[in-house]
Parts: structure tokens; sequence; C-alpha cells
């Protein structure tokens, strides 16, 4: 399985939501994704696809890992598994 399907089924599960209904524009807060959610949501990611999240990946202006939309957490997990390779 590639990575945007894992990650879109990762969010859906805290969202308490199909995966369908979930888009790569959709925002966390579109998904009803509190803070904790998040939290919960990056563990589950970090353990999904063996990567460290960064520490600040809450605040997205101050990191790389991007969590304004969907697609942006994609994109920043994507580059975290592709730097291990």
């Amino acid at each position: 399985m590639s990575i945007a399907p894992q990650v879109i089924e990762i969010i859906a599960q805290q969202a308490l939501l199909e995966p369908s209904d979930v888009t790569e524009a959709s925002t966390l807060e579109d998904l009803g994704i509190d803070s904790l959610g998040l939290v919960e949501s990056i563990f589950a990611i970090e353990e999904a696809f063996d990567i460290s999240v960064p520490f600040n990946a809450n605040d997205p202006t101050e990191g790389d890992f991007d969590i304004s939309t969907v697609g942006s957490i994609i994109k920043a997990v994507d580059a975290l598994v592709k730097g291990q390779a």
C-alpha cells in the first residue's frame, strides 16, 4: 500500500469517518480532529511508517512537517520515509 491511502486511513480512523470521506484537501479541523486527535494520529503514523515526526509538528511555522491539510501531511510523511531510505 502506498503512503497516501495509509495516511488517509489513519486520519479517517481518528475522525471516525470512512477513508472515502477524507480528501487531500481536507483540514484536520474540517474532519473534527482536535489536538489530542492530532497527537494520536501522529503516533499512529510514526508506528505505521517506522518514522519519527519532528516534535514541533503541531506548529507548521516551526518545522518541515506541515499539518495544514491531509495532502500536506502525506507529503511530509513521504519525505520522512524517503529520508530513511
